[in-house]
């Protein structure tokens, strides 16, 4: 009877699968050693620390905003909420994060997506009470799936419109909100 060494490395045809697939142990090991070189312990204090204060500073814009009650809720309870879940999850990462030895990843080309992602997202806030949310959402998601996500023009131009013009059936159709809008 054939035994499966456990020292053979991932990348040997005899241990695979028939089906070619990779066993989950396998398939951890491969992508541990696929992985980006970590940030440290230090890094990830500091990406908690800037959270928590990002979610500090939205727990106060909410409550600025009316927080209403649980029967009628202002406008600014559920970012209250969603803020407050942000900071104590921001909290656990700084207890539980000091004790891994993966402190997230190091900034690379790639870490300046994030930076790219949220300048157009407030450029998106900025620009719907002005022209409506139709052309900023077009362009937001277009940009995102284009050079953020790397689609091709046709795909990148065909999805946007199909997301903004869901949005608009179910923001505008359904629900009935009353967002700045062109039509």
């Amino acid at each position: 009877m054939h035994t499966q060494d456990e020292t053979t490395s991932v990348s040997d045809p005899d241990n695979e699968p028939e089906n070619g697939a990779l066993t989950p142990e396998e398939l951890a090991k491969e992508w541990a050693a696929e992985a980006p070189e970590s940030s440290g312990p230090i890094a990830n204090l500091l990406a908690c620390l800037a959270v928590l204060g990002l979610a500090i500073a939205g727990m106060f814009i909410s409550a600025g905003l009316g927080l209403g009650t649980p029967q009628t809720p202002n406008a600014g309870t559920w970012p209250f909420i969603v803020c407050v879940i942000i900071a104590v999850m921001a909290l656990v990462q700084m207890i539980v994060g000091r004790k891994g030895e993966n402190g997230g990843e190091k900034f690379s080309k790639l870490s300046w997506y994030s930076l790219v992602g949220f300048v157009t997202l407030l450029l998106l806030i900025a620009l719907m009470p002005i022209i409506g949310f139709e052309i900023p959402s077009l362009l937001l998601c277009f940009v995102w799936m284009r050079w953020l996500g790397g689609e091709r023009w046709r795909s990148a131009t065909l999805y946007s419109v199909i997301v903004v013009v869901a949005f608009y059936l179910i923001f505008i159709v359904a629900l009935g909100t009353n967002i700045p809008r062109l039509f």
